[in-house]
């Protein structure tokens, strides 16, 4: 059973920066494809940005072009998401997720961007970005 846990959210100014965590048990994380996603208050949860299974590709959401970047270490199992430039709203839980790869090596080149996509999930942590 893959199990998720982010870490790194809090209370930060504007303008600020956090790198949120996600790290990764039960499975290895090499050929996981990973993606970030969030939930403001009173919103549905929203698509972020996401790394292929490969760690070559990535795709974002144009709301985080230049201030997020996503990465990975295997050897921590661990995916990360540097968030620069942060703006209040930002504000939102964040969620990690995974995506079980198919036998296809193929699919290591891919981007998945619906939630539908994601088997696996962590618990999410909040970042609030102050004005």
């Amino acid at each position: 059973q893959v199990q998720l846990e982010e870490s790194g959210g809090g209370l930060v100014q504007a303008g600020g920066s956090l790198r949120l965590s996600c790290a990764v048990s039960g499975r290895t994380l090499s050929r996981y494809a990973v993606g970030w996603f969030r939930q403001a208050p009173g919103k549905e949860r929203e698509f972020v940005m996401s790394l292929s299974g490969s760690g070559g590709r990535t795709s974002y959401q144009d709301f985080v072009k230049g201030r997020f970047t996503i990465s990975r270490d295997n050897g921590k199992n661990t995916v990360y998401m540097q968030m620069n430039n942060l703006k209040p709203e930002d504000t939102a839980v964040y969620y990690c997720a995974a995506h079980r790869p198919g036998p296809n090596v193929t699919e290591l080149l891919k981007l998945w961007v619906s939630e539908d996509e994601y088997e696996y999930w962590g618990q999410g942590t909040q970042v609030t970005v102050s004005s």
